[in-house]
């Protein structure tokens, strides 16, 4: 793998301006393990008004000494496209660089957001504000590459292990925030990009958070109440979304910070359930997102699986395997909702989740359930809805404990389901008016 052009020509234009440049963060823990890079960062000892003379199409909109490079190809596009480029607009077409002054952090009074950020002498200063090994490492660019890492960040690396840098307890009183990107970083690190490559840095055995790392965020999992509810959401649609999102979500649990994220699915840890089960409610959950991940289910059904059981221990009545659980689809309907709106989901998609969590309990036998029936299910759950709302039936028989996922039952229903989508369910499908 090699640095970008783009990148190479920023560092080259600071240097001959008479500034250090180095690329910096994440990108460089991607780049060791011969994964691409979502983005590319550089760190400079110029000044944001510098940088802004060296590149005088950029954007300096933020308070953190970041000034957002336009790469070439957008700068011939002309300001329009530019404009693009600001914050909050997204396009996979265009290409940003940000290049960030060296900095140093004060007191974090509000355990998110630095009191006062101060400008740093050198690279290893700066680098000793992050917040892992792994992503404590800087390359400079010349005629060679040198890695600069003064954490052993590549060691960790190697290791897969993940490290706070410093005193883990005094990162984490920086922003709390990191204590779930330490979850999300050992969950999704051991993906498919490490065990495709041939980099020393990417063996196919999962990351591990260090154990002071650990112990420091056990004691500390509290601060995450005041953290945003979006940096949060965030975070955890990162885990729920890789392919280890159920060893993820137990590692939040282990780690302390689940109960301030779902405290909701924490109560169904080690609640038994009935006959139609082996697995307890907690576990049934996270087996039901194991499957829903692993088949590369969209977020709808990842979010729905995770949470379509969520009410149980509220509905449980009796004990062993005669346990019953009346009614508790339209609970845990209503408790999704409460989640994902406590997490501030889209209307879009709380809506969407609940749905498919209210109707995930639907009967259906080969010769017991006609076509009006299906027509009546369709309805209730919405037609762009029943892929999903197959895909969950899927995940919640895995969680069960049973072999096959889709019978012969289940496939015949999606059978049924294109049979009646064909003809009008509402008013609103019939060609009158």
């Amino acid at each position: 793998m090699e640095i970008p052009k783009e990148v190479k020509l920023v560092i080259e234009k600071l240097e001959k301006a008479g500034f250090e440049a180095f690329v910096v963060g994440g990108c460089v823990r991607d780049f060791l393990r011969e994964a691409e890079p979502e983005d590319w960062d550089v760190a400079t000892n110029a000044k944001p008004e510098e940088i802004q003379k060296v590149f005088p199409k950029s954007f300096y909109e933020n308070k953190f000494l970041t000034v957002t490079v336009l790469t070439p190809e957008l700068q011939r596009r002309g300001k329009k496209k530019a404009n693009l480029l600001r914050p909050g607009n997204k396009n996979p077409k265009l290409k940003e660089i940000e290049v960030t002054t060296f900095r140093k952090e004060a007191k974090y009074t509000d355990k998110r957001h630095p009191d006062e950020i101060k400008f740093a002498k050198s690279i290893e200063e700066d680098l000793a504000r992050r917040d892992f090994t792994i992503n404590a490492m800087a390359i400079e660019v010349k005629s060679q590459i040198r890695i600069i890492d003064p954490f052993k960040g590549q060691q960790d690396l190697k290791n897969k292990i993940i490290r706070a840098v410093g005193n883990p307890e005094e990162r984490f009183g920086e922003d709390a925030l990191r204590m779930i990107r330490a979850a999300r970083f050992a969950t999704t690190l051991g993906g498919k990009e490490g065990k495709l490559s041939s980099s020393p840095f990417a063996k196919t055995r999962e990351f591990e958070i260090e154990a002071e790392t650990a112990k420091a965020i056990q004691k500390n999992s509290a601060l995450l109440q005041v953290i945003s509810k979006e940096r949060i959401r965030d975070e955890l649609m990162k885990i729920i979304m890789s392919e280890k999102a159920a060893e993820g979500i137990e590692l939040l649990r282990k780690l302390g910070l689940l109960k301030y994220i779902i405290p909701e699915l924490e109560e169904g840890y080690k609640v038994s359930q009935n006959k139609h089960h082996i697995y307890d409610c907690y576990e049934h959950s996270l087996k039901s997102l194991d499957y829903a991940a692993k088949k590369n289910f969209n977020k709808y059904v990842r979010l729905a699986a995770l949470l379509h059981d969520i009410a149980k221990p509220r509905c449980k009545r009796g004990e062993g395997q005669d346990a019953t659980f009346y009614g508790h689809e339209t609970l845990s309907a209503k408790l999704a909702f409460q989640i994902l709106s406590r997490l501030k989901f889209s209307k879009k998609d709380h809506d969407k989740i609940v749905k498919l969590v209210r109707c995930h309990l639907f009967y259906y036998n080969v010769g017991e359930v006609g076509d009006s029936s299906v027509r009546r299910l369709v309805l209730k759950a919405g037609p762009e809805n029943m892929e999903e709302l197959l895909q969950l039936r899927m995940a919640d028989r895995i969680g069960s404990g049973v072999p096959k996922a889709e019978p012969y039952k289940l496939r015949h229903l999606k059978y049924i389901i294109e049979k009646v989508s064909r003809d009008p369910i509402s008013v609103k499908m019939l060609k009158v008016n």
